[in-house]
């Protein structure tokens, strides 16, 4: 019998020498693979409102900035204009915003909560805070609060400046 385990594999090598690690060292892969994860978990629970996480967080934003241009929006979510109008017209489709001309620079556009949107993230707030007391069960409250305070540093950008400065 072969003393060799199945589970192990051999190393993978590409050309010129380079090893594939077995493990993902990418910082942008992991933290991709974790929101995908932690949207999912989100997505399940936001359902019987009818919204998912990533409609959720834009509604909220854009109740948080009271009338934002979409360059702003774009810039407060880290979307660029063209992820961001995509991501949109559900919401508007559904009555849940409206885009407007803005009437002091006719080239910009204002995104608004309507009221019928208003009443979504009312109605989806309950069921977010299930989702949010989920994800501190599995994490516990002072790692979420650690982890939220680290993200909401790395979304800032102020890292990207530091690291230019250097």
């Amino acid at each position: 019998m072969n003393n060799t385990s199945s589970n192990v594999r051999a190393p993978i090598q590409l050309s010129g020498g380079f090893v594939v690690p077995e493990q993902v060292l990418c910082h942008a892969t992991s933290l991709r693979k974790a929101t995908r994860r932690i949207s999912q978990m989100y997505d399940v629970v936001l359902a019987p409102c009818g919204l998912r996480s990533t409609q959720r967080s834009i509604l909220m934003q854009i109740a948080r900035s009271q009338v934002p241009s979409m360059s702003e929006l774009a810039a407060a979510l880290v979307l660029d204009r063209s992820a961001l109008a995509h991501n949109l017209k559900p919401l508007e489709r559904d009555g849940f915003v409206s885009v407007e001309i803005d009437p002091n620079d006719r080239r910009s556009r204002l995104v608004k909560l309507t009221s019928v949107g208003e009443a979504k993230l009312i109605e989806s707030q309950a069921l977010w805070l299930q989702a949010q007391a989920c994800f501190e069960s599995v994490l516990g409250a002072e790692k979420a609060s650690d982890l939220r305070a680290s993200l909401a540093s790395i979304a800032s950008g102020d890292y990207l400046q530091e690291l230019a400065a250097d």
